[in-house]
């Protein structure tokens, strides 16, 4: 009877135990969950996207089973996508492209590699530059960013729409 005892003793203080650790490590990651800002804006002041824009993606994307089409910070995407990566490289690329027309009508890929080279590192420092402003929840971006941002949301709206011009890279995902 007592080894019996000492067994369903040791369960419980595993379950405790378990489920303690469960409760804890829940609490920090809701804790050190990034900001949802109340607003994104350009330089000039002009709203892109609002929290009801975001928490409203977020209901479309999960109305559409988006988790089951890649994923969101890189876990599940041998199936589809890493939708951050994707997006975070389409707006980089747009940026780059919008710089490279300035310097002479060209895009990116058509510069030399010291043209190339030195715009990726001023992307670099715009990308990595937190504009976050706890204060006011407000992410401030540059115009070049919010003009590639347009060009990146279009791209979405095609591939989860029913723009044929998207059609294979929407069956892709299938």
């Amino acid at each position: 009877m007592s080894n019996t005892r000492n067994l369903w003793l040791g369960l419980a203080v595993l379950l405790i135990t378990s489920f303690s650790v469960l409760l804890w490590a829940g609490g920090e990651i809701f804790r050190a969950a990034p900001p949802i800002p109340e607003q994104l804006v350009g330089q000039d002041g002009a709203v892109v996207y609002t929290r009801a824009d975001i928490e409203e993606g977020r209901q479309v994307w999960q109305s559409i089973g988006g988790m089951q089409l890649g994923s969101i910070w890189g876990h599940g995407a041998y199936v589809a996508p890493d939708w951050s990566a994707d997006w975070l490289h389409r707006e980089a690329s747009g940026v780059l492209d919008i710089w490279a027309g300035r310097l002479g009508g060209v895009t990116y890929a058509q510069l030399s590699a010291e043209e190339q080279a030195a715009l990726r590192g001023r992307l670099q420092e715009m990308m990595r530059a937190n504009t976050y402003d706890p204060a006011t929840q407000t992410i401030t971006l540059t115009q070049d960013r919010v003009a590639a941002l347009s060009t990146v949301a279009a791209h979405y709206v095609s591939l989860f729409g029913n723009d044929p011009a998207t059609a294979e890279l929407r069956e892709a995902m299938r």
